[in-house]
């Protein structure tokens, strides 16, 4: 088990294009392992390269809890449909806004094998596909932000004696 450091706000890396995996090894295997690791101490549900400061086109993705999904080399090949929700990312702490993405969208790419795979995602798993693949071209989610958070004032509650 290992942690990598998770790149932060203006750290260049994160907004770079990254190039795509040419070998499937044992190192792009440890790497995606480090990934999951990293991604579940933080309380994410997704990771992708660049965010460890890797430019290489690989994501990994946990939003159920259970389910780990991890691609490589990953395209849109459908999307359908609209969502706007609440999101953050692992990149910028305490940073929040509604973003609208797709509702459904099927991807393709490779597993750490080399192997081509494909996932069909909606709702959370549309919009973590598409999250993390932004992450793969130079962009991060604070650029589709279409609304920020209300701020709201905590209530205070007063004990009855």
């Amino acid at each position: 088990m290992a942690f990598l450091k998770i790149r932060k706000e203006e750290d260049p890396m994160l907004y770079r294009k990254c190039r795509e995996v040419t070998k499937y090894d044992a190192k792009l295997g440890q790497l995606m392992d480090d990934m999951f690791d990293t991604m579940e101490d933080a309380d994410g549900v997704g990771l992708a390269g660049p965010q460890v400061g890797v430019l290489r086109r690989v994501i990994v993705m946990c939003v159920d809890g259970k389910t780990k999904l991890d691609l490589v080399n990953p395209i849109i090949v459908e999307q359908s449909g609209l969502q706007r929700g609440y999101e953050g990312c692992l990149s910028f702490p305490g940073q929040h806004g509604y973003v609208e993405r797709p509702n459904h969208v099927i991807v393709r790419g490779f597993n750490r094998s080399g192997e081509p795979i494909e996932y069909e995602g909606t709702g959370l798993l549309a919009r973590c596909i598409c999250h993390e693949m932004d992450h793969l071209d130079g962009h991060v989610f604070l650029e589709r932000v279409t609304e920020a958070p209300k701020d709201f004032e905590e209530e205070q509650w007063e004990d009855e004696d």
